[in-house]
């Protein structure tokens, strides 16, 4: 028995320590091969961004309004551009064929759309854009905002790492907080009236919840770490690109999965977070883990739509 355990102890200990060798050094490759490719192109953005700089006289404010509120506003609204004419219209097919819940915004209900867009218009206008300011003098205070030299790649990584879980644990426990009956009903009600999403309404909420759960998850990290503008402006927009990829509705290649979250908008008491990781740890997945849906929860490689590989059983007669 104990030769036995003692066997399986040095069989899991080699292939996780060889697991660890190979994973090492394929990110110090893989680091290695992009921080060049940075580095190449790095006196062009390091040049870029001085000229831009002086371009607006060192007015930081106006630079960081511009690179906090402006780059990721047009990168949510290109992206979502392109979704909302296969919303509206049903074509392009490359698009709406991958579409999760089959049936539904097929096409969209215009009037509900117009609702949607303005809400998440008045969001972005009277609520990302004003808290943009406390948050410019709070980074002001705090760190080298608008230091004249760019982060380096793996910096950038390292921030990116630190924004990316200081959301998962905020956001993960703000949404289980709105949840709640009592703030369901007065202010997390607004955002579940999709409930097959699309990329447009992933900011589609109550003014409270906007603050409070969309917003104030996103920027925390970059006011702990005293981030450059190029990094919030990436993270920003890297944020709201990825949030709406998860309420899209639409599995598309190559791109991250958006069932765990389309799960939420169905279920509604299963799947809080982003990653998914806090809902592994408290159980809110448990449901997901048991569909269809689970299986489909991960990167399309191939062209063919996952709801066709992966179809959902026959429905049981009521």
């Amino acid at each position: 028995q104990e030769e036995r355990l003692w066997d399986a102890m040095k069989i899991t200990a080699y292939v996780l320590g060889t697991g660890l060798l190979i994973f090492t050094a394929l990110m110090n490759s893989l680091s290695w091969y992009v921080q060049s490719i940075w580095d190449t192109s790095g006196h062009f953005c390091q040049t870029a961004w001085l000229k831009f700089y002086y371009l607006l006289e060192g007015q930081e404010r106006t630079i960081f309004l511009l690179g906090a509120g402006l780059v990721p506003g047009l990168a949510f609204w290109c992206f979502n551009g392109i979704l909302l004419v296969a919303d509206v219209t049903g074509k392009p097919t490359f698009i709406t064929r991958y579409r999760i819940q089959l049936g539904k915004n097929d096409p969209v209900d215009t009037k509900k759309l117009r609702q949607a867009i303005y809400t998440v218009l008045c969001n972005q206008f009277f609520i990302s854009l004003p808290m943009l300011l406390p948050m410019f003098y709070i980074m002001k205070w705090w760190g080298n905002t608008f230091s004249k030299e760019l982060p380096t790649f793996r910096w950038f990584l390292v921030e990116l790492s630190i924004f990316t879980l200081i959301e998962e644990i905020l956001f993960y426990y703000t949404h289980r907080l709105v949840h709640l009956p009592l703030l369901y009903k007065h202010i997390h009600k607004k955002h579940h009236e999709w409930t097959a999403p699309i990329g447009v309404v992933s900011i589609y909420a109550h003014p409270v919840e906007h603050i409070f759960s969309n917003t104030l998850p996103v920027m925390t990290g970059p006011m702990m770490m005293g981030s450059h503008i190029v990094s919030i402006a990436a993270w920003f927009s890297l944020a709201l690109i990825t949030t709406s990829i998860s309420h899209c509705g639409y599995h598309l290649p190559f791109l991250p999965s958006p069932e765990f979250h389309d799960f939420h908008h169905l279920k509604f008491n299963q799947c809080y977070g982003v990653l998914g990781v806090l809902d592994y740890l408290h159980g809110t997945d448990t449901v997901f883990r048991q569909t269809k849906a689970f299986k489909r929860h991960r990167v399309l490689l191939s062209l063919t739509p996952l709801s066709e590989s992966i179809p959902e059983g026959p429905k049981r007669a009521e």
